[in-house]
């Protein structure tokens, strides 16, 4: 009945290198320290920082950074060497690998996930090789 008003914190740290809502850009972007994008991005994106993908944000990238918020639509992989998150208006198609990943309710994710971290056993999916005893004194030899 009663529902509490989440909000949504960007990540902490002053941003250096703001694509606007305005522009386009089409190439490779590598920064030091965080990058926001709110416009037409079609490349790469690698941050030691953090990357925003705005709202009206369209992107066609593979994205590295440390920490990944997507408000938009992001289309490419994203390595996250720290948390990924898809907000309620975020839409991500592709690979994701991160250490941490938060999907909000009505935010959209398709594609492969990998968790980052220790390297886990395979999971096997064997069946049991079938145990085959003969009964003495039974022949094959009719």
């Amino acid at each position: 009945m009663f529902r509490k008003e989440r909000t949504f914190v960007a990540f902490a740290g002053k941003i250096e290198n703001v694509l606007g809502p305005t522009a386009s850009f089409q190439g490779r972007l590598k920064a030091e320290g965080n990058v926001r994008i709110d416009g037409y991005f079609d490349g790469s994106i690698e941050a030691t920082g953090n990357v925003i993908i705005g709202e009206a944000a369209k992107v066609i990238a593979d994205i590295v950074a440390t920490n990944v918020q997507v408000w938009g639509a992001v289309k490419g992989s994203i390595s996250a060497s720290g948390r990924l998150e898809i907000l309620p208006s975020g839409r991500v198609l592709g690979e994701i690998n991160a250490t941490s990943l938060l999907i909000d309710e009505g935010g959209l994710f398709r594609g492969k996930s990998v968790m980052a971290g220790d390297e886990p056993e395979p999971f096997l999916l064997e069946e049991p090789q079938d145990v085959i005893v003969e009964a003495e004194g039974e022949s094959e030899e009719s």
